[in-house]
């Protein structure tokens, strides 16, 4: 039986090829009418987000005798940079920066290197009260934290912490610690026993194989929590207020003595001062945003 090879190949390559054309889907009503809404609604909560951020930035670009007009202009017919300028000349400022960032950076230190811990304990051991010792984790997230504020101050003030760093460091750790550690043991519970046990069948100590082999695995989750707790201690106020003097005050109550008085309010200065110091926080959010979404995707996974 006989193939007829060439035969064929003359007949593959006499045989005209026909034009690929991109076939155009049209889409039905109610896809039309479902992706108008979706459209709508992320355009509605974009406004609802950004618009407040707009305000802000046109109140300190616009002069004061604009600023308190009864009818304020949505968009700014005179631009002044002056509101700016006067926060180089303002010292106070620059101290209730420094102020914030060493609280900030400290306390987000601590809660990653704390919560590591106990959440490595509550994922990788078995032990008796593991699961009590978590439920008084997440239950503590339960009681507002102003209603501690109270105890908080006395037992600083019995002890001599008042106005001092570690007043505030001590206190947003605390109440960062829940969430980093349930974060945290939902990452580590996705790493696989077998890598731990590989680890330990070739010598290594339980802190060896924590930080060699657990926490470098774990490195995008350690990135979300520690910017979480950095931003909830850049941005508290209630706390920074009364457990601080004005010497170890941060940026959020500093500005508030600054330009918020009781017969004048410098609404624009105010405003000015409240965007440059939210740059490094949307800086490291920019920065860190691969790893942020990562660790809070991987903590969100049950293993």
């Amino acid at each position: 039986m006989s193939i007829d090879v060439a035969g064929k190949r003359e007949r593959l390559t006499a045989a005209p090829s026909r034009p690929r054309t991109a076939r155009r889907h049209r889409l039905r009503p109610e896809q039309r009418r479902s992706r108008l809404a979706a459209w709508t609604a992320v355009t509605v909560i974009g406004l609802f987000g950004l618009l407040p951020v707009y305000w802000l930035v046109i109140t300190a670009l616009t002069p004061d005798d604009r600023a308190f007009q009864i009818r304020p202009d949505l968009f700014p017919r005179e631009i002044t940079l002056g509101h700016f300028t006067k926060l180089a000349e303002n010292e106070e400022l620059f101290g209730y920066l420094v102020n914030s960032v060493i609280v900030s950076v400290v306390t987000s230190v601590l809660s990653v290197l704390v919560s590591a811990y106990m959440a490595y304990s509550f994922s990788k051991f078995r032990y008796r009260g593991r699961r009590s010792l978590m439920h008084m984790v997440l239950a503590s997230q339960m009681f507002p934290q102003a209603l501690l504020l109270v105890t908080l101050y006395a037992v600083f003030s019995a002890t001599g912490l008042l106005n001092t760093y570690l007043a505030l460091v001590l206190s947003f750790t605390t109440f960062t610690l829940p969430l980093c550690v349930w974060m945290l043991k939902g990452i580590f519970d996705t790493i696989p026993d077998a890598l731990v046990e590989a680890a330990s069948i070739d010598g290594a100590s339980r802190w060896r194989t924590l930080h060699v082999v657990v926490l470098p695995l774990a490195a995008p989750g350690l990135v979300a929590a520690g910017l979480f707790a950095f931003v909830r201690s850049w941005n508290d106020f209630i706390f920074a207020l009364t457990l601080t003097g004005s010497g170890k005050q941060t940026l959020p109550p500093g500005l508030v003595h600054t330009y918020l008085g009781e017969f004048q309010t410098a609404w624009p200065d105010l405003m000015a001062a409240s965007f440059v110091v939210s740059i490094p926080v949307v800086a490291a959010f920019m920065v860190l945003q691969r790893h942020l979404v990562g660790g809070l995707a991987a903590g969100a996974v049950k293993g």
